[in-house]
Formats: structure tokens, C-alpha cells, sequence
């Protein structure tokens, strides 16, 4: 799996057009359909769009039906997640177009912040992320959060 990585400031048109980094791009090359996933986040704040490819997608929809059917928990993170999803092709040039939408969801107006995180990624309004990046560094430099890794690589 290849993975989104780095952080890139873009503007967007009057259109809403916006390209997506090359690296960005490489990261879902393999898969069929030519462009990314993006739904407004639920977990942020302030907000910012989560992205990334329909593989992931995929991943997504399966572990929400590993929950119990028709609980309270499936029916709000289907809901939220799926209903809210907007599959973006890419232009010839290696667009996309925001939708207006998410735009408003975000706070986006002219440039947007993408923002690596390995298997997925996020847009952000670029000083709302410098602001959020800033309160995680700080949250994780108290916890002193770590990360577990596994043998070989394997997934979880």
C-alpha cells in the first residue's frame, strides 16, 4: 500500500478546482477508480475533510458492519461517514473540484493544507491546521503518546 505522505498548501480557483499533490495521486494509482474519497470530519475540531481512496472506503464500510446490525453506534457512523462521502475524479491535470459543501464544512476559501497521515489523508484551511497541528504536538509531548510496532509489518 503506498501511503499519503507530507504536508502541501494549494490554492483553489473560483471553481473550486484544486489539484491534488503528485504524491497524493500515486498513492491511489493503483486502484480503478482515478480519484479520492472526501467526507467532512466528525472527529476535528475545527474541521477539516477527511480523504483518501475507495480501498479505504472499502476497509471503512466492512468494520462498520462488524458492529452490531442496526445498533445506534452503525447507524451513526454509516450515516455520518457514507452519506457525506464525495467521489472526486481527477482531471486531466490532476484535479479536483470541492464541493461547495465541504468547502463550507472546512472553512476553505482559497488555498487549502494537505495533510499526510499514511492511509488516509485530510484537507484543512491552512491556519486552522497550524492551530491543530500545534494543540496535537502539544497533547502528545504531555502523554507521551507512543505507537506499537508489529512484526513484519502486519496489519492489524
Amino acid at each position: 500500500m503506498k501511503l499519503f505522505l507530507n504536508t502541501f498548501i494549494n490554492k483553489v480557483d473560483k471553481k473550486g478546482r484544486v489539484s491534488i499533490p503528485a504524491a497524493f495521486r500515486t498513492a491511489v494509482s493503483h486502484q480503478d477508480f482515478q480519484g479520492v474519497v472526501l467526507y467532512p470530519s466528525f472527529s476535528t475540531s475545527p474541521s477539516c475533510l477527511e480523504g483518501c481512496g475507495t480501498d479505504h472506503m472499502e476497509k471503512l464500510a466492512s468494520a462498520a458492519y462488524d458492529l452490531d446490525a442496526f445498533s445506534t453506534e452503525q447507524e451513526d457512523l454509516t450515516a455520518l461517514i457514507f452519506s457525506n462521502a464525495n467521489q472526486l475524479s481527477f482531471d486531466s491535470t490532476g484535479r479536483i473540484v470541492l464541493p461547495e459543501s465541504l468547502m463550507t464544512h472546512a472553512g476553505i476559501t482559497d488555498s487549502v493544507a494537505f495533510l499526510g497521515k499514511g492511509k488516509t489523508f485530510q484537507i484543512w484551511e491552512p491556519k486552522a491546521l497550524e492551530k491543530a497541528q500545534k494543540e496535537a504536538r502539544e497533547r502528545i509531548v504531555k502523554s507521551r503518546t507512543t505507537l506499537p510496532l508489529r512484526k513484519n509489518g502486519g496489519e492489524k
